[in-house]
Order: structure tokens, then C-alpha cells, then sequence
């Protein structure tokens, strides 16, 4: 019950409801906060509002009154305009439900502290042109000369308020405090009020009228409450009356004086009882339907907290997968990393290796030709002209050599102190910055739409849809059908619709079904598997998209001529590889001995000759049929036989007993004969089928 406390708590002052009233919107509000939020309005200004019994809308907005000058006078709760009581102006509050509350500006005399005037017991006049507006919808009204007494009470609030309070262990508490209400301590039973000792020295002192009233302890005022005999309803106009009828019209209890003298005398009334329990049926009905929706969102709360779990699991799994995605790229990305230092070093050394040869080889070099330099300037030295001649020749060969030695190349370094290796990133990073969450997941499972599958003859249409929350992008579907008598699935479709009709099917057989889902990360899993039976009797017609352009097709493609002398064949618009069919056909004109064939024929038969002519069909010619006569063809799979009967008698031994493959009810005709087919037919009873299929029925 707790969730209904809110529904029972007046939105002006947000405790609960005491004497509730109930306003032209529906809207209940406290007899007492009704006072306080009235508003006097001048007669020029006056809104053209309804009346408390009636119905308009006023223009006057209630989000106004903030921009007013409101106080209280006598505790009647009634403001006025600033400029029309010269009050000091007073700001507005608000109730705990956020409703603007406009407290007395000044405090009332000590002798209408209470809201019955002495010595009367009525509630004071309410001033002229007062203006209420409904503080949740904020419709306004204009009251007319009862006032608040206008309004009817809701007692069946206040007895539902009443029975909530009781059903609470808590202390009573105090009526009248405004804020932190204190524990109460008596209660008055003329007034029907719980006080605390302090309201009950400021607002009911024991003296005047108020000496005469009973206080008693707070339990016992609540026993005296629920012990208190059911209030009776009396009219708003007459204050007399009972209600007794009710108004259909106006939606509205009445008394008979109502009937005699009102407004309501001229409209449709019922009882008040009968009313009673009719509204409380409705209200019971469509209760249950939101008992239902309520059942339905708790199952829905239930399930979104199962997905919040769900989410969080999902989550941690995800992230964790996330991390050791890009944990495994960074430690490729070290691997390539030390790969390729590695490769610096190499070339590092390398590099080093070839410089520190070179220097070597040209410091042995250098000092070669320095010490030859030094000994050719001390042979210069020398003052003896043969002993110089006998060696200068060999000097200047050795001092060629060595110059020579030091040639074009041999001061170039062999290596650039360069590297020449440029890391190629901008690819790399590209793919990271490109690095993003793509679809990994195959799709989930495809529904089967129930309600749009069906069969039709030997024709299924099947019909599918993704799981309403599945996010998964789908590329197609593969519809997949077994053959009918419990054997492998086979491809039937492949695409995008999600819907298909297969054609072709046997008659009398159940179809397994089932359809998957694909995208690019692969194939889904496959839906339910749905089993759907063709129908049991073959119903068909003939052929007119393959028959011969002279034939002439009439009664729905049921009755069939020729306009040529010629034979011409036509073919029913179904074919057979299995079961048992049966059909009849019978002739409505026979002119002139024509010689017309019945029989079977596969699609390729030759259609300018007569049934049969051809190694593609097999068929029956007699020449003692004639007008009337009734020609049935009998086709066996699960034997392989064919048979004719002729007005119910079988013609002839079986055709052949090695019948297979695809065929069509066929027939060749001309110009003299008229035939009617009659398919769907039952198998005659001199039959037996055989073991595979059932005796008596068509497939």
C-alpha cells in the first residue's frame, strides 16, 4: 500500500487528504487548502470562467499568482490583487509536491482561528468574485454565491485516507502543524481533529463554543473514527437532499428535487444503486486489464534487470577481451620493434666495422709515406753526387708508386656515416587511428512468424523476422525445406526477402522447415523448425499458360473444347511424383465418334497429337464413350500403377506398374467433344492403396 500514499496526499499542502472536495477537473483537493489558495478578482477583470458546477475553462493561468499580492484574512485563506488591500506583499512557498502555496501575510484574529464561525458551525462567506485554479492541471474557476460548498466532497477518498491512516502503526500526529508535524496528544470529536499541545492552545481554546467540545486521548479518537456510522451524501444544491439517482448525462449524483425543479429534470437518470454497482464492474474490468499490464511490467522490470546483469558480465568480458586484443598488438609491435633494432645495430656495426678498417689501412699508409718522405729529405741532404745518382732513380720510382697509391679513391670513405633506413609508419598508425569495433558476430537465430506461415494446396509460405533486440546487421537468409517425409533439408532459398512462398510441394505431406541468418563473419544459427502439411486433396484445374492455342477453356478453367478438327492436348495445372490422386472427368458433348483420350502426360509432350501418340504420355480411347459418360484416372505412386475407370467399372488390367518421375492430368480432344474435370476427389473403394500411403485419402 505503500505506493498508494501519494495518490491520498493533497498537492497544495502534501499531507493527507481531510475533507477533500472534488473540483470540475476531476482534481481533488483539501476543503481547507481550497480557502488558501482562493483569489479575489475585480468585476472588470473577472475570468469568463465556469462555475463551480460547471465545466469551462477560464484563460486565467494559475503560474500568475506568483506575480500577486496574496494574504489571509479571518483564516479564510482568500487573496486579492496588490493594489485592491493594502497588505504588505507576501512570496510565495511550496507544498513538498512543488505546488505553490500562498501562506497568510498576517496573522488572523484570535476568534476565526478556527474555520467555523462562533456560534454557528458554517463555514464564513466566501468574498465575491473568488477564483480558484486547480493546482495540477491549473484549470480556473469563477465561484458563484454557495462557494467552496459548491464543490461535492469526495468521501470515498476521505474514507480511503481514513483506513490508510489506521492501517499505519506509527503515532498519531498533529493536524495542524505545518512543518515536522508533532506527536498528538487529544482529540476533539466535534471537530474531528488530532492537536498537539501547542495547536490546541492557539487554535482551540478552552473557552466560548469550544469549551463545550469533547477532547479525548488520540487512540481513542481513532477507535471513535472507525466506530463513526458512514456519512450520507446530500446534494450541493439542496443542502437537504440525499443523493438518490444519478444523472447520465451530466455524469453527476442528483436527489429527486434535481428531477422536480433543476437543471437535470429534463435528462436521463438511473438509480444510485444500480449506477453504483455498473461503475464499480467497469471499474473492476478495466482494473484487470491494468492489473495485467502492471503483471507485464514487472516481468518486463524483471527482465531489464536480468539485462543490466547481463550488461555488467557482458562488459567485464568485453573489456578483458579488449585488453588482451590490444595487449597482444603491443607485444607484436615490441617484437617488430626489437627486430628492427636489431637490424640498426647490425647496420650500426657494420657501418663502424668498414670506417675502422679504412682508418687502419690508411694510418699503415700514412706512415709508410711519411717515413719515405722523411728518408728522401735526408738523401737530399746528402752532398755526394754519385752516391745520390746511385739510388735517386729507385726514390723517385718508390715516391711514384706511393703517390700512386694515394690515387682517386683511396681518400673517400667506403662508408656513409648515413643511415639509410626509413621506418615506414604512416600505414601503421593509419590502421590504429582506424582501429575501431566492427561486427564480429555472426547473426542470431531468425523467428518464425506463426501467425503469417500457411499452406495452400501443395504450396507453403513462410515468413520470418530478426529477434526484436538483436543489433546484428544481416547480409540474407537461407530458407531450407526436407523433402516432405522426413529427409534431408535441401536449399530452397537464398536472399534477402523475409518472406517465401515454395510451390511444387506433394500433396498430403509434412514439411519441415527452418530458416538461418549471414552475414560477412559467417552463417547463424537456425531457427525453430516448423513442420506445415500441404493439403490432403489435390485440387487443380486445367493448364491455360501450356495448352495448345486452339483449345478453349470456360467454368473457371474447369471445362474444356477445341476449335479444331485436329486433336489438341491440354494438361492440369499440377503435377504428381507421389501419392495416390484420383480425378474424374465427364463428357458434355459428343459429336461424330471423336475419339477423345484421357490420361497422364509429362510437361514436354507433344500437344498437336493425340494423347498418348508420344512416348510421353499414356491414356485411355475408347469409342464407345458418349454424352455423360464419366472417365476416371487413377494414379498410384507408392505402387507405380496407373488405372482408368469408365462410369465407375475398370477398364482394362493396369496400365503399367513402373511409373516414375513428374506427371500432369492430361486429355486430347477436338472440335466435337466438351469435357468437364472434377478434381479432389476420394479414391474409389474397390481400391487398396498401398502400405506407404493411407487408404482413403488423396494426396
Amino acid at each position: 500500500m505503500d505506493e498508494m500514499e501519494e495518490e491520498l496526499k493533497c498537492p497544495v499542502c502534501g499531507s493527507f487528504f481531510r475533507e477533500p472536495i472534488i473540483l470540475p477537473c476531476s482534481h481533488n483537493i483539501c476543503l481547507a487548502c481550497a480557502r488558501n489558495i482562493l483569489v479575489q478578482t475585480p468585476d472588470a477583470e473577472s475570468p469568463q470562467s465556469s462555475r463551480a458546477s460547471g465545466s469551462g475553462v477560464s484563460e486565467y493561468d494559475y503560474l500568475d499568482l506568483d506575480k500577486m499580492s496574496l494574504y489571509s484574512e479571518t483564516d479564510s485563506g482568500y487573496g486579492s490583487y496588490g493594489g485592491f488591500v493594502s497588505a504588505p506583499t507576501t512570496p510565495c512557498q511550496k507544498s513538498p509536491n512543488g505546488v505553490r502555496v500562498f501562506p497568510p501575510s498576517m496573522p488572523p484574529p484570535p476568534q476565526a482561528q478556527h474555520h467555523l464561525l462562533p456560534h454557528t458551525g458554517v463555514l464564513p462567506p466566501v468574498p465575491r468574485n473568488s477564483c480558484l485554479t486547480c493546482p495540477q492541471c491549473h484549470r480556473s474557476l469563477t465561484l458563484d454565491d454557495r462557494g467552496l460548498r459548491g464543490f461535492p466532497k469526495n468521501r470515498v477518498l476521505e474514507g480511503v485516507v481514513d483506513r490508510y491512516q489506521q492501517s499505519k502503526a506509527a503515532a498519531l500526529k498533529c493536524q495542524l502543524c505545518e512543518k515536522n508535524p508533532r506527536e498528538a496528544t487529544v482529540m476533539c470529536e466535534q471537530c474531528d481533529v488530532f492537536y498537539c499541545d501547542p495547536c490546541r492552545l492557539r487554535c482551540h481554546p478552552p473557552r466560548g463554543p469550544l469549551a463545550k467540545h469533547r477532547l479525548v486521548p488520540p487512540a481513542q479518537g481513532r477507535i471513535s473514527r472507525r466506530a463513526s456510522p458512514r456519512k450520507i451524501s446530500t446534494c450541493t444544491e439542496h443542502e437537504l437532499e440525499n443523493l438518490s439517482m444519478y444523472c447520465v448525462q451530466c455524469k453527476t449524483p442528483v436527489c429527486y428535487q434535481c428531477l422536480e425543479d433543476g437543471k437535470h429534470s429534463t435528462h436521463e437518470v438511473k438509480a444510485l444503486g444500480a449506477m453504483w454497482k455498473l461503475h464499480k464492474g467497469q471499474l473492476s474490468q478495466v482494473l484487470n486489464v491494468l492489473s495485467d499490464r502492471a503483471t507485464e511490467a514487472k516481468e518486463f522490470l524483471v527482465q531489464l534487470r536480468n539485462m543490466v546483469q547481463h550488461i555488467q558480465e557482458n562488459g567485464v568480458e568485453f573489456e578483458a577481451c579488449l585488453v588482451a586484443q590490444c595487449d597482444a598488438l603491443i607485444e607484436a609491435l615490441n617484437r617488430r620493434k626489437a627486430q628492427l633494432l636489431s637490424r640498426v645495430t647490425k647496420e650500426h656495426e657494420h657501418k663502424l666495422s668498414v670506417v675502422r678498417d679504412q682508418i687502419s689501412h690508411c694510418t699503415v699508409k700514412l706512415r709508410q709515406t711519411t717515413g719515405l718522405m722523411e728518408y728522401c729529405l735526408e738523401v737530399i741532404k746528402e752532398n755526394d753526387p754519385s752516391g745520390f745518382l746511385q739510388i735517386s732513380d729507385a726514390l723517385i720510382r718508390r715516391v711514384h708508386m706511393t703517390e700512386n697509391q694515394w690515387g682517386k679513391g683511396s681518400l673517400t670513405p667506403r662508408m656513409s656515416s648515413d643511415f639509410d633506413l626509413t621506418l615506414d609508419s604512416g600505414p601503421l598508425l593509419q590502421t590504429i587511428h582506424q582501429l575501431d569495433f566492427v561486427q564480429m558476430k555472426v547473426p542470431a537465430a531468425p523467428i518464425l512468424q506463426l501467425e503469417e506461415c500457411c499452406t495452400q494446396s501443395n504450396s507453403a509460405t513462410l515468413s520470418w523476422k530478426q529477434p526484436p533486440l538483436s543489433t546484428i546487421a544481416v547480409d540474407g537468409y537461407i530458407l531450407e525445406l526436407d523433402d516432405g517425409n522426413g529427409g534431408q533439408f535441401r536449399e530452397v532459398y537464398v536472399g534477402t526477402e523475409t518472406i517465401c512462398t515454395v510451390d511444387g510441394l506433394h500433396f498430403n505431406s509434412n514439411y519441415r522447415s527452418r530458416v538461418k541468418a549471414f552475414n560477412s563473419s559467417g552463417v547463424g544459427q537456425y531457427s525453430k523448425i516448423l513442420v506445415m502439411q500441404t493439403s490432403e486433396i489435390a485440387w487443380f484445374t486445367f493448364d491455360s499458360a501450356s495448352a495448345h492455342p486452339d483449345i478453349i477453356l470456360s467454368n473457371d478453367n474447369l471445362t474444356v473444347t477445341c476449335n479444331s478438327y485436329d486433336d489438341r492436348v491440354i494438361m492440369g495445372n499440377t503435377g504428381f511424383s507421389r501419392g495416390v490422386h484420383y480425378w474424374e472427368m465427364t463428357i458434355d458433348r459428343y459429336d461424330n465418334h471423336p475419339d477423345p483420350a484421357f490420361g497422364i502426360a509429362r510437361s514436354d509432350v507433344m500437344k498437336d497429337v493425340m494423347l498418348g501418340k508420344d512416348d510421353k504420355a499414356w491414356a485411355i480411347t475408347d469409342g464407345g464413350l458418349g454424352k455423360g459418360a464419366t472417365v476416371g484416372v487413377l494414379l498410384d505412386f507408392s505402387r507405380g500403377i496407373l488405372l482408368f475407370l469408365i462410369n465407375d467399372e475398370q477398364q482394362g488390367p493396369v496400365a503399367f506398374n513402373t511409373l516414375e518421375g513428374t506427371y500432369y492430368p492430361a486429355i486430347s480432344l477436338n472440335r466435337n467433344v466438351q469435357v468437364t474435370l472434377h478434381s479432389g476427389l476420394p479414391i474409389p473403394d474397390f481400391y487398396t492403396p498401398g502400405e506407404s500411403e493411407p487408404a482413403g485419402s488423396v494426396c
